[in-house]
């Protein structure tokens, strides 16, 4: 079971999404606005937000930047509901650090599946994990059971996808992993999906790691690497 926040303007969408995710065993809230619902993460934080896009006061958008700029809220993961179809709307959204996007009108047990999936994934490695918890790289070093990352010495906030995303990487480093196989991997959903999600959450996750980055190579045509050697920069 987990907590979840539906923030939907849509009386009836938001019905059927009360409605499915608590028989499924959720604990589920709802929000008409994005004001109301920013109030609710802090008042009662969240596990999950379905959020839409579109709402009367301000954008899902919006929503999702002020929490993903806000270390007491970033790891909240965020699924975006939006009638807009367009990649641009998909690649902004994952640039602000949303962890999925549906677009409506979606199948109800699809979501039920999406949700799944990003709940299992957000989930962070218990303190009993295994021997390969923590990673020492070059300048970059990873602690999996704390969730924490440092970049020569200083910290870099990691959302759980990215975490797991940059741990899939370090552990196949060398070899060549696909879009499709990172799909599969990390974000637990078909190789068919959008691969730009791939490319938008690397180019993320660059970014934070700063000189780190370079660790993570492009091989142009197929996919990513994690570098067998430590010479970033």
């Amino acid at each position: 079971m987990a907590r979840i926040l539906v923030v939907e303007d849509e009386t009836d969408i938001a019905q059927v999404l009360s409605y499915n995710l608590g028989q499924a065993g959720h604990q589920v809230s709802v929000a008409s606005g994005g004001q109301n619902a920013l109030a609710m993460t802090v008042e009662n934080r969240p596990e999950l937000i379905l959020l839409d896009l579109m709402l009367p006061d301000i954008s899902g958008l919006e929503v999702c930047r002020t929490l993903k700029s806000d270390p007491a809220r970033r790891d909240i993961p965020v699924i975006m509901l939006t009638a807009r179809s367009e990649e641009i709307d998909r690649v902004v959204g994952f640039e602000l650090g949303a962890d999925d996007y549906v677009v409506k009108p979606f199948s109800v047990r699809e979501l039920g599946l999406r949700v799944q999936a990003v709940l299992r994934r957000s989930q962070r490695p218990s303190a009993g994990s295994g021997e390969d918890a923590e990673m020492v790289f070059g300048q970059l070093r990873v602690d999996r059971k704390a969730h924490r990352t440092w970049v020569d010495g200083q910290e870099v906030a990691l959302t759980p996808l990215e975490m797991k995303l940059l741990w899939t990487l370090y552990e196949r480093r060398g070899r060549v992993q696909t879009r499709g196989t990172l799909l599969d991997e990390v974000w637990e959903s078909s190789p068919e999906n959008n691969t730009r999600t791939v490319d938008t959450h690397i180019k993320r996750l660059r970014e934070k790691l700063g000189a780190a980055g370079a660790y993570v190579e492009t091989v142009r045509g197929i996919g990513y690497r994690f570098s067998d050697t430590d010479d970033a920069g």
